[in-house]
Order: C-alpha cells, then sequence, then structure tokens
C-alpha cells in the first residue's frame, strides 16, 4: 500500500493507494498533519512507502514523521518520470504539473491529453501522442478572481464561488458571480478550442476542486476526474519505488 501527501496552498490532502486503487482519502489543515498521519498508519498498517508533493508551505520535520512508518519519496525536480519532458525550464514546473502529466501519461497512453487543473490557479498542461509532455499555461483561479475583484477596488464586496441562473446580473452581487463564472469558463472553452485546432482527437480532462462547479457550464466535452492529481502522485510512486 501507498500513502500520498499532497500539500496544497490550504490545506493537506491524504491519500492511501492498493495498488492502483484509490482506498481512503481526506484533507486536514496542516496543523493537523501529525496527528492525522498516526490514525492513518493504525488504520492501514501495510503502507510501506509514501509520497510528499508540496507546492505550499511543508514543515520539513513532518517528513520525520512520516519516515517512522515508511519509506518517504519527496517529489522533486529530480525524481524520475515516465514520460519526455519538453519543457524550456524544467527547474521550475511544479510538482503538481508534473503528477497531473504523469497520470495523463499512464490513463491516456498513446492519445493527445489536456489536463486542466481548476484550483487556486488554473493550470494547462498538453501531452502529446507521443507521450512528450510539452508544457501548457496558467491562469488565476475561481476564487482568486473573486478576492482580486475585492481587492483591488474600494468598494466590490468578497463573495464565494455561487451558480448563476442568469448572463446578465441584476445587482452588484450577481454581476461579479456572473462576470467570474461566464469569464473563467469562457476562458477555459476558448482554450479547449485552439489546443483542438492543433490536436487531433484531444482528450480533455478537468480536475481540481473547482471542477464541479465549472464542468458543467462547459461547452466542450470532458471528463472529469476529481483524483486526477493523486492518482498521478501514486503513479510516480510506484515508477520511483522500482
Amino acid at each position: 500500500m501507498n500513502l500520498i501527501v499532497d500539500v496544497g496552498n490550504t490545506n493537506i490532502k491524504l491519500a492511501v493507494f492498493s495498488g492502483n486503487t484509490l482506498l481512503w482519502q481526506q484533507k486536514h489543515e496542516p496543523d493537523d498533519f501529525p496527528k492525522e498521519v498516526k490514525k492513518v498508519f493504525k488504520k492501514y498498517p501495510a503502507i510501506q512507502a509514501a509520497m510528499i508533493s508540496s507546492v505550499g508551505l511543508f514543515d520539513e520535520k513532518y517528513i520525520s514523521v512520516l519516515s517512522v512508518f515508511a519509506e518517504v519519496h519527496l517529489l522533486s525536480h529530480s525524481t524520475k518520470i515516465p514520460f519526455k519532458n519538453s519543457y524550456a525550464t524544467p527547474q521550475t514546473l511544479g510538482m503538481d504539473r508534473v503528477a497531473l502529466a504523469t497520470a495523463a501519461f499512464y490513463q491516456n497512453s498513446g492519445a493527445n491529453t489536456l489536463v486542466i487543473d481548476a484550483g487556486t490557479c488554473i493550470t494547462y498542461d498538453m501531452m502529446n501522442d507521443y507521450g512528450e509532455y510539452l508544457g501548457g499555461a496558467i491562469s488565476p483561479g475561481l476564487r482568486m478572481r473573486y478576492s482580486a475583484l475585492h481587492e483591488y477596488t474600494a468598494k466590490l464586496p468578497l463573495l464565494e464561488p455561487q451558480d448563476i441562473l442568469d448572463i446578465i446580473g441584476n445587482s452588484t452581487n450577481a454581476s461579479i458571480h456572473s462576470g467570474v463564472l461566464n469569464g473563467i469558463c469562457r476562458e477555459i472553452d476558448g482554450v479547449i478550442d485552439q489546443y483542438q485546432s492543433r490536436f487531433e482527437d484531444l482528450t480533455v480532462i478537468l480536475t481540481g476542486g473547482d471542477a464541479q462547479i465549472l464542468s458543467k457550464r462547459l461547452k466542450n466535452t470532458i471528463f472529469a476526474n476529481s483524483n486526477f492529481l493523486l492518482e498521478g502522485l501514486n503513479y510516480l510512486l510506484e515508477y520511483n519505488k522500482r
């Protein structure tokens, strides 16, 4: 069994895999990490290896907590990857994007795949049908756009994402929701259109915390997979265990 530790900008996700099967997952505050890890190993004592991926702040002393229970792999730019990486600056490529590209490589092998991760940022990652990672794009995420409207104006409120019924907002709040949601969806659809014009038989996978609220508003056909990043990290762990 494997334990995956995904350290994001706000929370830490823990996931347990048996082979390629996801058995359990949860997310929690960073301060709760030591006690939650102990609970996981008590529940799944067969865990032998762990992979840590971090795009947020992660106290390195937590690695020693994990090391008591399992062999620990810290995902870094020196970690072996199964695909050809054609990114011009591979040392700056985020570990989350490496994991997403790995999942695309294994789960949609031999096909053109665009992975869209809708989280704090929206990342676009392209794996071609030769198993080559080409790169993509980084854009502000849903909550970042709400926050920007509030932070960079004097009077606009800070809102939580909310679905809308009409493109025409008849109040300030409704106008913000319409602008943010429709703007981000039109961006994603436009990017998909551009990639489809360049790559034949393109598969589009949408993942991330905001995938659910966005997926039903997109005109393009997508495959939603909320666990795609965790699955990619597990593939990387298996690849490096060998």
